[in-house]
């Protein structure tokens, strides 16, 4: 019966590492992606539709489509000066993240 409870508490300390292991700072995330779209002041416009988010930037060379990738962005589709990144559920969190640097320039 005691070999039981150890194996169980042994299966949920393994479940919690992984699952903390696979948590992401999120705040640091969306602050290394607009840092890999050129940085705040290459940002025009954005949006945020679903998974997607649209940004327009004063010059797309700056943005390391790479790097954004790499940080979780399953597809970038290039058109003129506008980039459309498929993120899901964090493309949201991102616009709220511009949001709100841009804002705190502005005061």
């Amino acid at each position: 019966m005691w070999e039981y409870v150890i194996v169980g508490i042994i299966i949920l300390i393994v479940l919690l590492a992984v699952l903390k292991a696979g948590k992401k700072d999120v705040h640091l995330e969306l602050n290394k992606l607009v840092e890999y779209l050129g940085g705040k002041e290459n940002i025009v416009d954005y949006e945020s539709n679903l998974s997607r988010f649209r940004v327009t930037l004063k010059d797309v060379t700056k943005a390391n489509k790479e790097a954004i990738t790499k940080l979780g962005a399953k597809g970038i589709v290039e058109i003129d000066n506008e980039l459309k990144i498929i993120l899901g559920p964090e493309s949201k969190q991102l616009k709220k993240y511009i949001n709100s640097i841009k804002e705190k320039n502005n005061l």
